[in-house]
């Protein structure tokens, strides 16, 4: 065997390994029949609704804010406040329920946020907001659902 073919052949079985093992995996397919095209965009792509198309930004009943990909509970609602962001946005998630990772996606690094147990993408997580965190979890709407008290 050649060389290179053996270095090339390596680092493609490197590459195609899944950065992290979840309880809850699914293949694309499964995903991509499962969620909305934009749902997948953001979920699985790590992308971003538009700010203000979200319903859940304007949700205040009391509940849960539940994980679209798996209903793992990630937010009571009492943590939920309004940023002015167009995003849901939360100051703390529930213990255990998240899980964070450096995003070096654009001019500068944020920490994004996901369920620990799908691994779906959530939004990002700011230091811009209110007690008793100071932290902002600014959520796409898109990946949550919501369950009333």
């Amino acid at each position: 065997m050649k060389r290179r073919y053996f270095l090339l052949g390596g680092a493609t079985a490197a590459v195609a390994r899944p950065a992290a093992a979840f309880e809850i995996t699914r293949t694309e397919a499964e995903w991509k029949a499962m969620l909305s095209a934009i749902e997948y965009k953001v979920m699985r792509g790590e992308g971003t609704e538009r700010a203000f198309t979200s319903p859940l930004n304007a949700e205040k009943r009391a509940g849960t804010f539940l994980c679209r990909g798996c209903d793992l509970p990630l937010y009571a609602a009492e943590t939920k406040f309004d940023s002015g962001t167009g995003w849901p946005s939360f100051w703390q998630a529930l213990p255990g329920a998240v899980e964070t990772k450096p995003d070096r996606s654009i001019f500068m690094t944020r920490t994004e946020v996901h369920c620990r147990r799908c691994g779906s993408h959530l939004g990002h997580i700011f230091d811009d907001g209110p007690k008793p965190t100071g932290k902002r979890h600014c959520i796409n709407g898109v990946s949550l659902t919501f369950r009333p008290a």
